[in-house]
């Protein structure tokens, strides 16, 4: 039986992303997240990479004008039913894609669900991002943002807060909500305190709720942030409210873990491809 009906036009959702020549990150990871949820993935190059599963080697940011032309044209044509962030490279990228969503209605001021994805930090907590990228997420994006995703090291690099335990979790998830997402989520997996489970934290300014899911021994978690965002706004875009989306794109990222895989020589990916079979046609 066919994933998507014949004939059947499924919902569009966008990726704001840079590309990963390995294939573990960014828009290829995306686009496998949302074919395998059942949504038509549209994208807005932001940045090429010359990376593999060792390191990146080479990064060439799209101009700004021509990343929010990819999101004008798409928009013009195609109704979106939700968008995504990732990789955004500088403080003029993010402010075109800011500008870009406005005029197409994507985020706070219109109809589509938007789901910033702050990459600002490497696997291993080093700063990606100038200090001016930083400050416009937090004053361009978030305002805009359904649904903001940060993990640990992102937290410390956008409001300074240093998350060792689950009080201080809670505490960053209140200051990032200040910065006006509808929904924050602070994601748990780096946090030293849960040796067994990992819990990620929703709050939407009233109330928290956490989202424990089994801690994997494995070093092949190459995308698994982009994955989590873009499976959140898959979510959104077939129609769930945030909460239901937020806790389908945990579901969906704890499979995607269970199941990564080694490649190359060095951090391998999170595999999206639990979600379908791979027996032979």
């Amino acid at each position: 039986m066919p994933l998507q009906p014949v004939g059947v036009t499924p919902p569009a959702a966008m990726t704001i992303a840079g590309t990963d020549s390995g294939g573990g990150a960014g828009v290829a990871a995306d686009l496998r997240t949302f074919a395998t949820c059942g949504v038509h993935g549209c994208v807005a190059v932001c940045a090429v990479t010359v990376q593999n599963t060792v390191g990146v080697t080479d990064f060439h940011p799209i101009p700004p004008e021509t990343v929010a032309a990819q999101i004008a044209s798409v928009a013009a044509d195609i109704e979106l039913r939700a968008a995504k962030t990732g990789m955004l490279a500088s403080a003029e990228i993010i402010t075109a894609v800011a500008e870009a969503c406005d005029d197409a209605g994507i985020g706070a001021t219109g109809r589509t669900p938007l789901v910033i994805d702050p990459v600002a930090a490497s696997m291993h907590g080093d700063q990606l991002l100038a200090d001016s990228a930083l400050e416009a997420f937090r004053t361009l994006l978030f305002p805009r943002a359904t649904v903001i995703t940060p993990n640990l090291d992102e937290v410390r690099l956008l409001i300074d807060i240093d998350v060792h335990d689950r009080a201080a979790q809670y505490e960053a998830a209140k200051v990032l909500h200040a910065l006006g997402p509808r929904f924050v989520l602070v994601k748990g997996g780096h946090l030293r305190e849960d040796t067994d489970d990992c819990v990620d934290l929703l709050y939407d300014g009233h109330s928290f709720t956490e989202l424990p899911g089994p801690r994997f021994e494995t070093g092949n978690t190459h995308g698994g942030g982009d994955t989590m965002a873009a499976a959140i706004a898959s979510g959104l875009a077939r129609g769930m409210t945030p909460p239901e989306a937020v806790a389908f794109g945990k579901r969906y990222i704890v499979e995607a873990v269970r199941n990564a895989f080694s490649l190359g020589a060095g951090h391998g990916p999170v595999s999206q491809l639990w979600r379908i079979s791979t027996e032979p046609v």
